[in-house]
């Protein structure tokens, strides 16, 4: 079977070749607290950046806390999206009239009410054709946080697209989807991740899994919700294997103090 690798190096300040070969970033800013390490996603995401709706205002408000010694309305220039998707029930006007004066793309749509706004601005990625033969990873920075049913819908979003590299961040912690199609190879970048991870079943149980790179491995073990699952886990070394018949999401803390350390933006 396939062995799919996986890193976090895109939370250091330079990129190096990891999973198994270059990876093309996009970052999707969704309406949520931003993470204090945005603008390094931001630099990474060089191909694309988009704004999820009311992920504009955050982009708006936020960010320019991150730089007190500048002038506000020019981090708001500096850190410009390409587009901005959604329902446009959530973005204020002055800031879709700012960013559309920057020369911001705005698309509306409202029209499609089956789908959110995560899941709107994925499907225009997968659509581009200058990204079509690009092996993509998309970070979608305030995924997780506020209200369950958002952070329920998001993770569905990755559900959705099992062969799309969707990495959610919040400032604690990311999860992404380990697909059964894969053996999966995790590298750890212990100065920004961990110790604490977990891995949880999605969708029905999963009968056999097996770890290797963790404080308490499973060994063939059956996992589901209402039995066990994986949570509370400790990473005991650079690398985190992963075997399971069924697709499992894996979550990892993010290290406050190793991103304090990681240098200018």
């Amino acid at each position: 079977m396939e062995i799919m690798t996986h890193s976090s190096t895109f939370l250091l300040p330079k990129l190096t070749g990891d999973n198994g070969g270059p990876l093309t970033y996009v970052l999707i800013v969704l309406n949520r607290r931003l993470p204090r390490f945005t603008p390094l996603l931001w630099k990474h995401a060089a191909q694309l950046r988009i704004c999820a709706d009311g992920g504009a205002n955050r982009l708006y408000d936020e960010l320019p806390l991150l730089f007190p010694d500048e002038e506000a309305v020019e981090i708001r220039r500096r850190y410009k999206p390409n587009l901005i998707k959604g329902d446009m029930d959530s973005i204020r006007d002055e800031v879709l009239r700012f960013y559309k004066d920057l020369g911001t793309e705005a698309v509306d749509a409202s029209d499609d009410q089956d789908t959110t706004d995560l899941h709107k601005c994925v499907a225009y990625i997968q659509d581009l054709p200058n990204l079509k033969n690009q092996e993509l990873c998309i970070l979608v920075a305030g995924a997780l946080g506020g209200r369950f049913d958002h952070e329920v819908g998001n993770i569905n979003v990755i559900c959705r697209f099992p062969n799309t590299r969707i990495i959610l961040l919040s400032d604690d912690c990311l999860i992404q989807l380990l697909p059964s199609s894969c053996h999966h190879e995790i590298q750890i970048q212990s100065a920004v991740v961990g110790p604490h991870c977990g891995l949880i079943p999605i969708g029905g149980a999963s009968k056999t899994n097996t770890t290797t790179g963790l404080q308490w491995n499973l060994s063939d073990t059956e996992m589901r919700f209402g039995g066990l699952i994986s949570t509370s886990n400790i990473v005991k070394g650079e690398i985190v294997t992963v075997q399971s018949d069924a697709d499992l999401l894996w979550t990892i803390s993010i290290n406050k103090k190793g991103m304090m350390t990681q240098g200018s933006y």
